[in-house]
């Protein structure tokens, strides 16, 4: 059906995987809750162009060329790893300048308090998703699985489309979540410093289970 096997199974795993936390979802999420919704879908949209990428790689082939081929999956993850690691450096720095200003007044320290990693969040979400560890693992150990070879450019494009609206209807709801943490984070910068604390050693939690991860 619409050159798909077993859609069933496919439905269930695609929102375990898309609903299990990731540098996807946490960045979006953080972009909101700071940024407010307008940028939050900035970052989504970036999120969105990215996984578009990684199908279209899966589709053409490369999926099946990084099981094959240990050594161009370890330079893929290790780079992947070694960018998740800057991004939690800077976002662990940003945390520090966060608690030094913790008693000034919001506008006086927003400047300064607000992590780099979200100047141009777009961008910053683009490549997280083309080296996010969850995303990776998904396109090339489980999403070409449900492609039937009678059919398979049907096939991924359906398995595509349906990954894409299980992400917009996910990462929709964190928006409008974290948007309601904007107001507490401008008016608490000890809550603020925490959880951008948190968000950098998650990416470092992503980051090394990026670098252990096996096809």
């Amino acid at each position: 059906m619409l050159g798909v096997i077993d859609l069933p199974t496919y439905l269930a795993g695609l929102v375990l995987i898309v609903l299990l936390p990731g540098p996807n979802s946490l960045y979006v999420l953080s972009v909101a809750a700071r940024k407010g919704i307008r940028t939050g879908y900035t970052a989504a949209a970036g999120v969105w162009c990215g996984d578009t990428v990684l199908m279209t790689l899966s589709a053409a082939g490369v999926a099946s060329l990084l099981q094959a081929n240990a050594v161009l999956f370890g330079i893929v993850k290790y780079a992947g790893a070694g960018y998740l690691t800057w991004l939690a450096f800077g976002m662990l720095r940003a945390a520090w300048g966060m608690w030094r200003t913790r008693h000034e007044h919001a506008e006086e320290s927003e400047a300064t308090a607000a992590p780099a990693a979200e100047e141009r969040p777009y961008r910053r979400a683009l490549v997280i998703s083309l080296f996010n560890p969850k995303a990776i693992l998904f396109f090339v150990a489980f999403f070409v699985q449900f492609v039937s070879e009678s059919n398979p450019v049907v096939g991924f494009v359906t398995l595509g489309v349906l990954a894409q609206v299980a992400s917009v209807l996910y990462l929709s709801a964190l928006i409008f979540g974290g948007s309601r943490l904007a107001a507490a984070f401008r008016r608490r910068r000890t809550l603020s410093a925490g959880a951008t604390s948190a968000a950098g050693a998650l990416f470092l939690g992503f980051a090394v289970k990026l670098s252990l991860a096996s096809v």
